[in-house]
């Protein structure tokens, strides 16, 4: 069995920013080897029965039964084939074994034929020799396009030309050194877009230079809409590994770990046909692929819905605000989204300053800075509905966490335990503090941690049934001024 270090060593990816050609997706890899093998099986039957026709009489012959058999063939072949995960990446670079399997997938596939011609009593049909033509030509052609297609995946994961899921590695240089995320896509399909290392120390100093390189692959990430984050760390430090762990939990990408050096031994004698990921999940995304598809196509829904049938209001509530005061109607502030990702939000103008800077002041009771009519439109939400056009953008969601201002997010990260876990969804314009009565300002500090527990809380238990009701909740709670000014 070929080592995982040895896979690890064989095909070394470029950096992204060299490729210099359109590649091909990882999950299409499997599908289009199985698709060559299902033709060149075809092919082989067809040519064995011309062939062979050939040699003994001269002519071609029928060549329909041995396009049938071809069929037959490529249908058992893969059957075997996928069995013994001959169509996985790093069964595909690799070079022991393989040769012998597909040696006993192709006596099967023969075996299958075999039975197949004397079910349907077809044998006096095609020759034997004929068959034992087809079964030569098959298992050469079969093994030659293997050695092919080795060579072209190992220069393609070289330059980069095949595009996985896209993580970023933390690790230690130990671990880098050793090999163990030199190639991560042979053994999963994962896009490496960034390396960030992790000092290993254990002093005061030294857990702060380890959290800035976490906040620093956490930041990588997000720019480089990385869709996981991958650990190279050493499976002893168990120290390392949950503090690692914990400053992981304010982002919402799943995180996985990698096998140590130490482990690499154990592994070079590992069975692939096991079907077991090399790769140990030690936190999964909040949503979904699917949950987060059902969500997206219910914001879709509701604001296109909402804003057809509200266009009107919110053009006489614009021209209210231009008459009334100096400004633009369509007041815009920056906030932090999902994943910590900086948007700009949408609201109707409803005070009298444009603040967006490093020191807000949250509006309060007979605030001076609101306007008549913004004073009416807080009051009603009517100053939120901008925000469907964020919904539409993908910034927002209709039901999430409310954002906050980008100093506000500062300063309440550092009071409040588990802060950051709000943006492990998109934020939304109503949510589950909303209907709870969590709306509006929060002058004292045990509000917001109120308001963060039931955001929290929403995040753990988001059902597409949770959001209805939350929505039908929302149409009674606008009824309510409480907090609202």
């Amino acid at each position: 069995m070929v080592a995982v270090s040895d896979i690890l060593h064989s095909a070394a990816p470029t950096p992204r920013a060299q490729r210099q050609r359109l590649g091909i997706a990882f999950s299409a890899v499997e599908p289009v080897v199985a698709t060559v093998d299902a033709l060149i099986i075809g092919a082989a039957g067809v040519l064995g029965g011309s062939l062979y026709h050939l040699a003994v009489a001269g002519q071609a012959g029928e060549l329909m039964p041995y396009a049938g058999l071809g069929l037959i063939g490529s249908l058992a072949y893969a059957l075997a084939a996928n069995r013994f995960e001959l169509y996985r990446l790093q069964r595909l670079v690799q070079r022991d074994r393989d040769y012998s399997q597909i040696a006993a997938c192709w006596l099967w596939s023969m075996l299958v034929i075999s039975i197949a011609l004397f079910l349907m009593k077809r044998g006096e049909d095609v020759s034997r020799g004929s068959v034992l033509c087809f079964a030569g030509i098959g298992i050469v052609a079969l093994l030659s396009w293997r050695a092919v297609v080795r060579q072209w995946l190992l220069r393609a994961v070289a330059r980069g030309a095949i595009h996985g899921r896209r993580v970023v590695v933390l690790g230690t240089d130990e671990e880098f050194a050793a090999g163990g995320s030199r190639n991560l896509m042979i053994l999963g399909g994962l896009d490496v877009v960034g390396r960030v290392v992790l000092p290993q120390t254990g002093d005061a100093a030294g857990r702060q230079r380890q959290a800035a390189a976490v906040k620093q692959a956490m930041r990588h990430a997000r720019k480089a809409h990385a869709e996981a984050i991958v650990l190279a760390l050493p499976w002893g430090d168990s120290a390392l590994l949950e503090f690692v762990r914990e400053r992981l939990r304010a982002t919402p990408l799943p995180v996985r770990l990698l096998p140590d050096s130490s482990m690499q031994s154990i592994l070079r004698h590992r069975n692939w046909g096991t079907h077991q990921s090399l790769l140990v999940e030690i936190q999964r995304a909040p949503l979904s692929t699917s949950e987060q598809a059902s969500k997206r196509i219910l914001d879709i829904a509701v604001a296109s819905v909402a804003l057809t049938a509200l266009m009107p209001l919110m053009l006489a509530v614009a021209a209210l605000i231009r008459l009334q005061s100096r400004g633009p109607a369509i007041f815009r502030q920056r906030r932090n989204g999902f994943n910590g990702k900086e948007f700009v939000i949408y609201k109707f103008r409803t005070m009298t300053v444009m603040e967006d800077g490093p020191a807000l002041v949250q509006a309060r009771r007979s605030d001076n800075r609101v306007t008549r009519i913004g004073r009416i439109l807080r009051q009603t939400s009517i100053d939120e509905l901008p925000q469907l056009f964020n919904v539409l953008r993908g910034d927002m969601s209709i039901v999430g966490p409310r954002p906050h201002a980008l100093a506000h997010d500062d300063e309440y990260s550092r009071l409040i335990a588990n802060y950051a876990f709000r943006h492990h969804v998109k934020p939304g314009i109503t949510g589950w503090a909303q209907v709870h009565g969590y709306r509006g300002g929060t002058p004292r500090l045990e509000q917001m941690a109120k308001r963060i527990e039931l955001d929290l809380w929403y995040i753990n238990n988001w059902s597409l049934a949770l959001d209805l009701q939350i929505l039908a909740r929302t149409a009674f709670e606008l009824f309510r001024s409480h907090n609202a000014y």
